[in-house]
């Protein structure tokens, strides 16, 4: 009796866990697609880099005012520009790994007028 009791527990955990399991969403990218995006922004990231430094200078201007705009707009872009290069290099060097993007716009000239963020490193994307 005891022996049909943790088989049936067994069958209930299997099938709970089962069903509570993540829904996955339907991929939309495959794995080669993935790595070459992985390959393209992570260089990308790291030549372009030194343009978050005007880019913060233009938005830190028009939020404020051009000498606060010029310093302050500096000083956020070489510290972004940093942030860039160490996102590209990490992009380029977990190509093989499929994971969604860590910077947001993925390149700096993507929505220029937006400010550079960063999100969860290394969350795994699914390839179809």
């Amino acid at each position: 009796m005891k022996h049909t009791r943790h088989t049936l527990a067994s069958i209930v955990l299997v099938v709970f866990f089962a069903a509570a399991g993540p829904v996955q969403a339907e991929p939309t990218e495959s794995y080669g697609e993935i790595v070459g995006r992985k390959l393209l922004s992570g260089l990308g990231n790291l030549t372009t880099a030194p343009v978050e430094i005007p880019k913060n200078v233009i938005i830190t201007s028009n939020e404020s005012n051009v000498f606060y705009g010029f310093l302050g707009g500096t000083f956020k872009g070489i510290f972004l520009m940093a942030g860039r290069m160490g996102v590209g290099l990490a992009d380029l060097l977990t190509a093989p790994i499929p994971t969604y993007p860590i910077v947001a716009p993925l390149y700096v000239w993507d929505d220029f007028y937006a400010e550079t963020n960063y999100g969860p490193a290394f969350v795994f994307e699914e390839s179809r």
